[in-house]
């Protein structure tokens, strides 16, 4: 479904993304690991077009989305959740979700206006998905950090994706908040058949819920294999998870 190839970017003479690789099958869930500074943020960066790639290309669903700007990408069916959550924070649960819904059919958002009533079964359907039902009416400012990040990804069902990235989903998370977004992660896997792309820093959440898993050090895949292979892979243990106790 994805496909990454030979993709690099430099920033002032930085390379933080040197000849990466990726490839993603439909309905797969693919973890990316790697220290901090390996590059994983960029690599996303460089999919959903928010930066230009200085060489390599991105094919999604066999076609050429290499430097494509963000909506673009998005119109084609990729959606993004980010490290740093981006809600709108003085508008409710219910009307971040709604505008996300009326971007992508290309309208604009107004509390009074009849596509806001378009969209209520939609928006209903997600905040149900989502586990945010009881909690339409409360302002995002005003929410956990756990459901602020649930908020996100259910911002990002809006683009009605077929393929999802989410930037470390869990951060910050209590743990019970954490399992619940692993549970969410798994049931739009597998009830809605999307396919997920994911970096984050918990292995025991990597390794609980990846199909497979791509390693990053210093903006290079140095692997990309099932987890069993990634725990016994010598190079990742010296790289990354420090030593086959880590694992």
């Amino acid at each position: 479904m994805l496909i990454v190839e030979e993709l690099s970017k430099s920033f002032d003479g930085f390379r933080a993304v040197n000849k990466a690789n990726l490839e993603v099958g439909q309905g797969e869930i693919i973890a990316v690991i790697g220290p901090n500074g390996a590059g994983k943020t960029t690599l996303f960066n460089l999919i959903t077009g928010v930066v230009k790639p200085d060489g390599g290309r991105v094919i999604f669903k066999g076609e050429d989305i290499t430097g494509a700007l963000p909506h673009e990408v998005c119109r084609r069916g990729i959606s993004r959740s980010f490290q740093v959550v981006n809600l709108f924070q003085k508008l409710t649960v219910f009307e971040n979700i709604q505008v996300s819904i009326l971007a992508r059919e290309k309208r604009t958002w107004n509390l009074f206006a009849s596509s806001s009533k378009l969209v209520r079964q939609e928006t209903e359907e997600i905040l149900k998905r989502a586990g945010l039902k009881g909690k339409e009416g409360v302002v995002a400012a005003l929410l956990s950090h756990g459901d602020r990040k649930v908020l996100e990804i259910a911002m990002a069902l809006g683009g009605n994706p077929h393929f999802l990235i989410l930037d470390e989903p869990t951060a910050g998370m209590a743990q019970d908040e954490g399992e619940r977004c692993i549970d969410l992660i798994r049931t739009l896997s597998r009830e809605m058949g999307l396919t997920i792309v994911f970096c984050e820093h918990d292995m025991e959440m990597v390794f609980g819920i990846a199909d497979r898993i791509m390693v990053m050090v210093r903006g290079t895949t140095v692997a990309q294999d099932c987890c069993d292979a990634i725990r016994c892979n010598r190079m990742v243990q010296e790289a990354y998870l420090g030593g086959s106790n880590h694992a």
